[in-house]
């Protein structure tokens, strides 16, 4: 009986759901057309990650030993490179006499302007620590002298908590020895493993 009674009861608010539906088809066709946007942004994101992973599996990928062996103006040849495998056909190093804390400029399939300082550190973590002033002159050039929309800066070895604790508050972007190690190996583009990166700047076949 209890069973039968609990049948009865779920009939019977299923018949009231139906009527009510039908009563008030617009919610019907709301639901709806929220499916099919929300299926359409799995589809689209599926697709960006199927056009990533082809970038990866054909793509540069560095070691952090061998970024430690480099010349620091082949470092900052080697931080071009990867940029321009994740997209930025335009990156270009910058680094040398008077570049203004620029080493490396790149433009990324959304728009997005990146202005990149590297500093090699050649015995890696054992050598001396990017600290705040290194952050200080990024901040004062890369936005109002380069126009950056992303101010980054790389390394190899260490970052001291004073500098980190600065480029949260200057909304500047630090990748340091781990990050770059995972960057290097080709497992996601820069920008999805910094936090906070400002929005597109333009539609593209990757936004």
């Amino acid at each position: 009986m209890g069973f039968l009674a609990v049948a009865v009861l779920a009939a019977a608010v299923m018949v009231a759901v139906v009527n009510w539906l039908l009563a008030h088809w617009w919610v019907l066709v709301a639901i709806g057309v929220l499916a099919v946007l929300g299926g359409g942004v799995w589809l689209h994101r599926k697709q960006q990650q199927a056009r990533w992973d082809a970038v990866r599996t054909r793509g540069l990928r560095y070691g952090l030993t061998q970024l430690d062996s480099l010349h620091h103006a082949r470092f900052e040849d080697a931080v071009r490179e990867l940029m321009r495998r994740d997209g930025c056909q335009d990156a270009v190093r910058v680094g040398g006499a008077g570049d203004l804390g620029a080493d490396v400029k790149a433009t990324d399939p959304y728009g997005r302007l990146w202005v990149i300082q590297c500093k090699h550190r050649r015995n890696g973590l054992a050598g001396s620590a990017v600290g705040t002033p290194d952050l200080q002159v990024l901040n004062g050039t890369a936005r109002p002298v380069h126009g950056a929309d992303i101010a980054v800066i790389v390394t190899n070895g260490r970052v001291t908590a004073p500098a980190v604790t600065f480029a949260k508050q200057q909304r500047l972007h630090v990748v340091d020895r781990d990050t770059l190690g995972t960057w290097a190996a080709g497992t996601r583009p820069l920008w999805e493993l910094l936090r906070a990166v400002p929005p597109p700047r333009r539609p593209t076949s990757l936004s």
